[in-house]
């Protein structure tokens, strides 16, 4: 059951971006779009699929809704703010490059933006890998205590760190140059979520305060 839900969301996820993309190009035949939703695809579902072995449970967490009883309001608030920014960031890219035909980048650094985005999955797989509270929402979960092996040894928020790769990535391989200029945008707002979610943690996890003194570094080593 949990894998036939894995294909749906999955499904709808592509069809919907699908959409964004397609409509704001014009172009159905947009070749770097449809590169780019398979690459997603496919990469979504191996890591899907491997969760469904490695931990049931965490796969279906994030499979649940963005917006849940027990998760924090501001959170809430993020969570249809920053979904709105993504759908007209992407919008931004397909009028970029279709329609309006403003950008033009390299092939190598579409290439480039390719590996990228593979990079921020293998990211979440390693998170995945020892972090089993890897929820999609910012809650207190039961049972729930500090990791702090694998990347979480040298960030505290491995998983904001690979969404820039894929925040970085994603307009290259599309090959949008206005669409890289708003990426700080995201970045910015995931920066706001992840003080936020410390905020939470440093008041309701024992021993984060602890683990934040031993790893300092948010996003990046020397830098945030």
């Amino acid at each position: 059951m949990i894998v036939l839900r894995l294909f749906l969301q999955t499904g709808l996820w592509l069809a919907a971006m699908a959409f964004i993309l397609f409509l704001s190009a014009g172009n159905p035949a947009w070749p770097a779009a449809w590169a780019f939703l398979i690459e997603l695809g496919a990469l979504g579902l191996a890591v899907g699929l491997w969760l469904n072995w490695r931990d049931p449970d965490l796969l279906a967490e994030r499979l649940r809704w963005p917006s849940q009883r027990d998760q924090k309001p501001w959170d809430r608030r993020f969570m249809i703010g920053v979904g709105a920014g993504f759908c007209l960031w992407l919008a931004l890219m397909g009028a970029d490059v279709e329609r309006w035909r403003l950008s033009l980048v390299p092939t190598a650094l579409q290439g480039v933006g390719m590996l990228a985005i593979a990079a921020a999955v293998w990211v979440g797989w390693q998170t995945f890998m020892v972090n089993s509270f890897a929820a999609p929402v910012v809650k207190m979960q039961a049972d729930h205590r500090v990791v702090d092996t694998g990347p979480y040894a040298i960030v505290r928020h491995p998983m904001y760190a690979g969404a820039i790769a894929f925040f970085i990535g994603a307009p290259l391989m599309l090959g949008s140059w206005l669409g890289l200029a708003a990426a700080p945008l995201l970045i910015g707002a995931m920066a706001w979520r992840a003080v936020g979610e410390e905020r939470m943690l440093r008041a309701e996890l024992p021993g984060y305060e602890a683990y934040a003194a031993k790893v300092r570094y948010r996003f990046a080593p020397r830098v945030w």
